[in-house]
């Protein structure tokens, strides 16, 4: 999917990228839906894309896959495509794949619902161990318009590099979440990253911080699990960027295209699978039992 990945680091990679040129990258696709939507704020704009890659399979279920990031630059502080867009990238490498392998003919069971924004000249905020980047809009208000539609899962990919914990090259899954428990890891996915990279599985390790609203005042490791927050009736799993050292969120030149390759091909492997019913992203019936009992935890997704 390399093809792929250069291709939408080519779109975003210009301090004139804006969700009509995404979508212009789908004329023709026939069963591909793609919308953009303009969001203004005094902090700035960005456009939020939405792109449906229709399955065959009505009753199938829908995988949603998101593209998190604060923005895909820093303009003008810093010239060029940030780290931080890598989700950006991975997210439309892998609606773009799906497009292309629907028109020859290889169509899904289930459909996919790809999401993302895209703002060329995103602020920074301070953070440590390296600075985040920082959006117009804020995650929970993101979220709200990329995730406007029925999904039955997400995968949520976001550029994971400004932390002292998850430091290795490449990509990680998290736990799966839902309804404000983080459950074990889902065999099926472990299954098919190895298939995917050939290695041992590197898993996210993420904390209770990391499953409540962005702006409640506690660490995060970064917005990669917020779409928990958002959709808490609906197992998410994280897909996160990796490196072996910190590197701050508006970091240019830091994206590396093999690791942004492996985690959309990921992304589309789940996605074959998943609209087949054949992995699960949670025991069903290991978590019916945990609801039974402690109850519900859907509470975290609030403010408190």
């Amino acid at each position: 999917m390399l093809a792929q990945v250069m291709t939408a680091i080519e779109v975003l990679d210009d301090p004139n990228a804006n969700g009509q040129r995404v979508c212009e990258l789908f004329d023709g696709f026939e069963g591909v839906h793609v919308e953009f939507e303009t969001v203004t704020t005094p902090r700035g704009k960005t456009d939020v894309v939405r792109i449906t890659i229709h399955g065959d399979d009505s009753s199938a279920p829908v995988l949603g896959i998101v593209g998190q990031l604060g923005g895909v630059g820093a303009r003008p502080e810093m010239i060029g495509l940030v780290s931080d867009a890598d989700g950006a990238v991975a997210a439309l490498a892998c609606a773009l794949k799906l497009a292309q392998m629907r028109q020859k003919g290889e169509k899904l069971a289930g459909t996919v619902f790809v999401a993302t924004h895209v703002c060329p000249n995103a602020p920074t905020r301070e953070h440590r161990p390296v600075p985040f980047m920082d959006s117009p809009i804020g995650v929970r208000e993101a979220l709200q318009l990329m995730l406007n539609r029925h999904v039955d899962a997400v995968l949520s990919i976001d550029t994971t590099k400004g932390n002292r914990i998850a430091k290795k090259r490449g990509f990680a899954i998290s736990p799966t979440v839902l309804k404000g428990y983080i459950l074990k890891v889902s065999e099926d996915l472990l299954n098919i990253y190895e298939n995917v990279c050939g290695t041992v599985p590197f898993v996210l390790p993420i904390t209770m911080q990391d499953i409540t609203p962005y702006d409640n005042g506690v660490y995060h490791i970064n917005s990669i699990m917020q779409p928990c927050t958002v959709v808490p009736d609906v197992p998410v799993v994280g897909v996160a960027i990796t490196t072996e050292v910190p590197v701050a969120g508006c970091a240019t030149g830091a994206s590396h295209e093999v690791d942004i390759e492996l985690a959309a091909r990921f992304c589309v492997e789940v996605a074959k699978y998943f609209g087949r019913r054949q992995i699960r992203f949670y025991d069903e019936a290991e978590f019916e039992k945990l609801l039974k009992l402690y109850g519900d935890f859907t509470h975290l997704a609030t403010g408190g």
